[in-house]
């Protein structure tokens, strides 16, 4: 089930263009990364693109940790010199990687669409080949100016 979200906390998560995504391993060792991302309203998607990366993508360390445990965190901020101006917004759920193919590939491609729609650089990239990380919120927690806190 979607958590309800408001209109302020639904447009922070979708016009931001970078957030962190934390996951960890079966030990519990953290792994904190920058991805990009979009928001379809109820779930993230975040593509294994094709910038350089030293494993070929299901080596990836975010993809074998999500294999062993899904719980992920995931945090979207706005920093400012100005601490008055301070904002985030953080995410936690469950993550699963979905791939093109089989039973995933009708989601998987409107992920790819609204990715390429975001993402001008995704337009040329190979992302409808690759395996795409989707998350689903289970908590979410907004706070500064402009976001009171709050959670869903």
């Amino acid at each position: 089930m979607a958590l309800e979200l408001d209109e302020q906390t639904r447009e922070f998560i979708g016009e931001h263009r970078v957030a962190h995504l934390a996951t960890a391993d079966a030990r519990g060792q953290p792994l904190v990364i920058p991805i990009c991302y979009v928001f379809d309203g109820e779930r993230l998607y975040s593509p294994v693109d094709e910038k350089p990366k030293s494993r070929a993508p299901r080596q990836l360390k975010r993809i074998r940790n999500l294999a062993v445990n899904p719980r992920v965190s995931l945090v979207i901020d706005d920093y400012a010199e100005d601490w008055s101006r301070l904002a985030y917004v953080l995410i936690q759920g469950l993550a699963q990687v979905i791939e093109p193919g089989g039973e995933q590939a009708d989601e998987h491609a409107r992920a790819t669409a609204l990715l390429r729609e975001k993402y001008a650089q995704y337009r040329v990239m190979a992302i409808d080949q690759r395996p795409m990380i989707k998350i689903t919120p289970t908590r979410i927690k907004r706070w500064g100016a402009g976001l009171l806190p709050h959670r869903l």
